[in-house]
């Protein structure tokens, strides 16, 4: 079934044909205008496949310049689907087709288009040549184009819908294949333990065992692509951490299992990755290409997981504008660069390396061996993005460079929580955190996971907290906590709060922080307290707000209109800190937005147009002194209202919070008393098995998640662990108005 949707009838075909009439007039002197409508056509048909365009596409030539065709239709994978080349309506268009060919333009899915003119070129031939003046001609050119298909992005289509489907019970019976060696493999019990009490040493002491466990899946999954794709067979061996896993599965597999036996029914799939990333002849598609097969694979395979770290990988158009933007703060406030000795790099959310291979392009050919061995830092606490973030970075430099040289600025390890442990994942890890930490960092870039709070107990997947020797909750504690008026300060639990906290510490005297967040902290209520802070610790904020904050605006979608793909708004947020006293400091806010309703493809073709800061039109931000930024709008008398809170109302509360409605609520008391006595049952059986195997520490790993036979909350694990038996009483059911 074909998902081109379009007909002449739409809303972007008309406005297509109104804006030839109105700019054109026969002669058409008003190319920019005409252009942008027909891209809107473009974007149109895109989204219904789920794909995006991309203006200013490169195109890589060996040894030379990239070409750059005006926009390409790229898939969910950042693989290009179709060309687009624009042209004036004076225009030869065949004459220019064949210009474009000599210069060595793709000959595949290409379309050659002038405002009444369009030459359709797929597969070496010519497959519409002719007029678009007529909307229903307009409508099959687009959907020639967009459903051209070549026989192995057939096979891969097919195969990433099989992949999805399968992965969880593929990763399943890997699950259960390590869980059984566990019991009867004591070789595999040794390493696995071993290697299970270096992760906590390493990434995070909560770590559990089936979180290492789903760590030896995702590599024994992957570890072929990798290899297969970047043609790097020796990475497992190189590399400081795949060669601690790698132990662990040559134990697995010595005896009672064979990899390749185990995943020969992905074999299709695999073929399919490698035959599909052969396409991309560059080490930049190529590595675009992996970055969204990790991250749809991921997401399926561990959903709570991505949830917990925040996963969100940062569109191209987004990273190009951050990264110019600081190399512009460096020279204009500084009268430094990037490329410069002494200015040292950090990503310390570095998820598969997009921030730090887009800084090495940025760096001077010359100066970069230097920086790569010295001055480039990155962090990852996951091991796949961890693994791929090393492979994209190393391969970057052998593309540029021309010289394989393995990287040592990449460390697996947890940012909020660097400090030394007398044994560490692996020596070299440990050596690499050490170097970090004593290096002076100016520049922090990246995008912080964004993960406010668990909203169910019964999904056990909490954030982690970090209070011991100064971490960074204490700091955003002692820092924007304090300074909020709020009474509810949930939301400074987000990690991209905390990231905010940890760069601003990590920077010292002078640098750059930028980062790409959530934008809730522009105006939320909460963090007045940290707009309080920021204005206090930088010199100059530059925000750009990119909107797509659905739950304040529900007419927007946040597939269609937010960059991420998310619910809560987006902006891009750049601080600079010079020498100086802290007290004399007076910080200057410059901030613009784009417009609430453009789609996720305008906002990338806005931020490929403008390059950096320089090319956005900003207006300075005024301050209240109850810390708002916006105050547009805002009336500067409300601090003089009344408070109802001990005025008007003494007491205020959530009302009746079960934390359990579906089980405590019931239109039958019949039904209602099985569903509580059950629920009751099994609460007193896991009291009972708790006490049994004497009262484990780990509470939250220990009890069962069955979510038909029970709904945990905080509370109810206190009693738990304090040893209370629950009791049915049937005296206490009554009717009630139930408000959900």
């Amino acid at each position: 079934m074909s998902n081109f949707k379009l007909k002449a009838t739409h809303a972007p075909v008309k406005a297509y044909y109104e804006t030839l009439e109105r700019f054109g007039r026969g002669k058409f002197d008003n190319e920019g205008n005409i252009r942008r409508a027909f891209e809107a056509l473009l974007e149109k048909c895109a989204r219904t496949y789920e794909w995006f365009l991309v203006a200013e596409y490169p195109i890589p030539r060996s040894g030379r310049n990239p070409l750059k065709v005006d926009a390409a239709v790229l898939d969910a994978f950042n693989l290009p689907r179709g060309y687009w080349e624009a042209k004036d309506e004076k225009d030869d268009l065949k004459a220019e087709m064949n210009k474009k060919f000599a210069e060595g333009y793709p000959r595949t899915n290409i379309l050659f288009q002038k405002p009444t003119h369009a030459i359709l070129f797929q597969d070496g031939r010519i497959e519409f040549d002719g007029p678009i003046t007529d909307p229903d001609k307009l409508v099959d050119v687009l959907r020639l184009f967009f459903e051209w298909r070549q026989p192995h992005q057939e096979d891969w289509d097919r195969a990433v819908r099989e992949f999805s489907e399968r992965i969880p019970e593929i990763a399943k019976g890997a699950m259960t294949l390590i869980a059984g060696e566990r019991k009867s493999n004591p070789a595999f019990v040794a390493r696995f333990s071993a290697f299970a009490e270096l992760c906590r040493e390493s990434i995070n002491p909560d770590l559990k065992d089936d979180a290492v466990e789903e760590m030896l899946v995702q590599h024994l999954l992957t570890e072929r692509i990798f290899r297969r794709i970047f043609d790097n067979p020796e990475f497992t061996r190189r590399n400081v951490i795949a060669a601690e896993i790698e132990k662990v599965i040559d134990s697995l597999t010595k005896k009672h299992f064979s990899r390749d036996s185990f995943l020969r029914d992905l074999d299709p799939f695999y073929k399919a990755i490698e035959e599909t990333a052969s396409s991309a002849t560059a080490y930049s598609e190529k590595q675009a290409f992996l970055n969204k097969v990790y991250e749809k694979f991921f997401q399926s395979f561990s959903k709570k997981q991505a949830d917990t770290a925040g996963i969100v990988y940062t569109p191209q158009p987004i990273v190009d504008f951050m990264v110019r933007s600081v190399e512009e703060v460096l020279k204009t406030e500084f009268g430094r660069s990037l490329s410069d000795k002494g200015v040292h790099i950090l990503d310390p959310f570095v998820g598969t390396g997009n921030f730090i291979t887009r800084v090495m392009k940025e760096i001077k050919t010359s100066s970069l061996p230097h920086k790569y061995k010295e001055e480039l830092h990155c962090n990852e606490v996951m091991l796949l993005p961890y693994y791929i973030a090393s492979m994209n970075i190393e391969h970057a430099y052998l593309d540029r460079v021309g010289e394989y040289e393995p990287f040592e600025g990449i460390c697996l390890v947890d940012t909020f929580d660097m400090r030394a442990q007398a044994t560490m994942f692996a020596e070299k890890n440990l050596a690499r955190i050490e170097r970090q930490r004593s290096q002076p960092i100016f520049v922090v870039i990246g995008n912080p996971p964004y993960n406010a709070w668990q909203q169910n107990e019964s999904d056990n997947n909490k954030n982690r907290r970090y209070v011991k020797d100064g971490g960074v909750d204490l700091r955003v504690s002692e820092t924007y906590s304090r300074a909020s008026k709020a009474t509810n300060k949930n939301a400074l639990s987000d990690p991209y709060v905390k990231a905010f906290r940890w760069a601003s510490d990590r920077i010292g005297d002078e640098g750059v922080v930028a980062f790409v967040t959530n934008s809730g902290f522009l105006d939320g209520i909460a963090t007045d307290g940290m707009r309080k802070h920021l204005l206090a610790d930088f010199d100059e904020i530059v925000i750009l707000d990119l909107g797509g904050n659905v739950r304040k605006n529900p007419k927007l979608s946040g597939t269609t209109h937010n960059v991420f793909g998310i619910q809560v708004g987006v902006s891009i947020n750049i601080f600079v800190r010079r020498k100086g006293l802290a007290e004399q400091r007076k910080c200057k806010i410059l901030y613009a937005s784009t417009d609430e309703f453009w789609t996720r493809g305008r906002k990338e073709l806005f931020l490929a147009r403008v390059l950096d800061r320089n090319g956005v039109e900003w207006k300075t931000l005024t301050p209240d002194e109850n810390g708002n930024w916006l105050t547009e709008g805002l009336s500067s008398k409300f601090e003089d209202l009344v408070p109802l809170k001990g005025r008007v109302f003494t007491a205020n509360s959530n009302g009746i919070k079960t934390n359990r409605d579906a089980w405590v609520y019931n239109h039958s008391a019949a039904a209602l008393s099985t569903n509580v006595a059950a629920c009751i049952e099994f609460y007193n059986g896991e009291v009972d098995r708790f006490t049994r195997e004497g009262s484990p520490a780990n509470l939250d790993s220990f009890v069962n998640y069955d979510e038909s036979r029970i709904s945990w909350s905080s509370d109810l694990k206190s009693h738990m662990k304090r040893g209370r038996i629950a009791e049915f009483s049937g005296e206490k059911v009554r009717q009630c108005l139930y408000r959900p």
